[in-house]
């Protein structure tokens, strides 16, 4: 089969990118499976496994695709009659009532389920690039995973919760101690020391040796790739029970809740958590391979003319309050 993936955005991904991240090891088991993978993203990208297509913002993206492709693979809202069979993924939210394409596929069954919709393919990763994990290591702090600055993501909380447990320390990837990009915010908090956007061994080195990931989310996630990266290297998870984190947080790999008192009281017991398990379970669960094979069996559908959803999802109740809730 000949796929052609469609993203605004550059590939391969250095530091902050889930959907970059996503598509590369999506393109990349595919072409292990036997399929040919043509890429239409930004300039500036590369690939050594498949062919890469400059999109161009002047053309229809029916222009743009390539005679010889049989399924696209939009990873945004395409908002143009597409002449070839095609579907998309969305990978965020929205918070009004318009409708999506009849071929959308979203990311958890939560995400899903808001949008009317029952078309879902859980995220997966190549985990062969993440390296072997030394479960037995000593872990000396917690952390915190994604982009600071965008205030549903909640390192405010997450510092909450480690000023509340004697004795912990934070570490916070994908933030700066003083942020002025979001109005003024500096962060006191002696407890808690900043990375910045990391990427490659620098943040695998802060997961490899982390008691948990702290993730309060304020906003119903649709599916989190902060929390499989961390399960993986053993951590559990220690979040609030919003969007996908219910269906992909059990007990025996982390704890929900919107208090930073239950979080911070939970995390002092954290060592009860298996490492194996969260590893285990991210490796099996969340792979690249059944991504890519979930993806095919979608693909098929709209190659036979059938669509993804009986009828255009749409979000069945808007949010009225700006942030979910979040409490001391």
């Amino acid at each position: 089969m000949n796929i052609l993936i469609v993203n605004n955005g550059i590939i391969p991904v250095s530091k902050y990118g889930g959907t970059e991240r996503v598509i590369w090891y999506l393109g990349k088991e595919l072409t292990k499976l036997g399929h040919k993978i043509t890429y239409l993203v930004l300039e500036g990208s590369h690939c050594d496994f498949g062919a890469i297509l400059i999109l161009d913002s002047t053309k229809s993206y029916n222009e743009q695709i390539p005679e010889h492709i049989d399924v696209v693979h939009f990873n945004f809202e395409p908002k143009q009659s597409i002449n070839k069979p095609y579907l998309v993924t969305i990978h965020g939210n929205c918070n009004d009532q318009r409708e999506f394409d009849i071929n959308t596929v979203f990311v958890s069954r939560n995400h899903a389920n808001r949008f009317n919709s029952e078309s879902f393919i859980y995220n997966g990763l190549d985990w062969s690039d993440y390296g072997k994990v030394d479960l037995t290591k000593k872990r000396t702090h917690f952390h915190f995973l994604g982009n600071a600055a965008w205030r549903i993501k909640n390192v405010k909380g997450a510092i909450e919760v480690i000023d509340k447990s004697k004795g912990e320390k934070l570490k916070v990837i994908g933030g700066t101690r003083l942020n002025i990009s979001m109005g003024f915010r500096f962060t006191t908090s002696l407890k808690t020391r900043f990375y910045g956007m990391l990427g490659g061994e620098k943040k695998l080195d802060v997961l490899r040796t982390s008691k948990g990931l702290i993730f309060p989310v304020k906003w119903n996630e649709p599916f989190g790739l902060a929390i499989i990266e961390s399960l993986y290297f053993g951590c559990p998870v220690f979040g609030t029970p919003y969007g996908s984190l219910p269906e992909l947080i059990h007990p025996s790999v982390g704890f929900l809740s919107n208090s930073a008192s239950e979080l911070a009281k939970e995390i002092k017991n954290a060592g009860k958590y298996s490492a194996e398990a969260c590893h285990n379970y991210a490796v099996e669960a969340f792979n690249s391979k059944k991504m890519a094979e979930a993806y095919l069996e979608k693909y098929q559908i709209v190659l036979s003319g059938k669509t993804l959803n009986a009828v255009k999802p749409k979000l069945k109740e808007i949010q009225k309050e700006k942030f979910l809730e979040w409490k001391e």
